[in-house]
């Protein structure tokens, strides 16, 4: 649970940092609590594919953050 609210922070401040295909997939899988396999129905993707792109956004998100410190400094 702590790891959803923390990254639903973070995307609340960098999101708009990432591709439209990431934020989609993230808001999907994070906003909508849709499953890897019903993120890759939608996208007519592979599941291994929303997988491994849900893990670049986690990285991107945190080395945003790292650098940033935007939202560490907010609370």
């Amino acid at each position: 649970m702590e790891d959803l609210v923390y990254y639903s922070n973070l995307f609340d401040y960098y999101g708009s940092l990432l591709t439209k295909t990431q934020q989609d997939y993230f808001k999907a899988y994070y906003f909508d609590n849709l499953s890897l396999s019903e993120i890759a129905d939608n996208f007519m993707v592979s599941r291994n594919a929303i997988s491994k792109t849900l893990k670049e956004i986690k990285d991107k998100l945190d080395y945003y953050e790292k650098h940033l410190n935007l939202y560490r400094n907010k609370t």
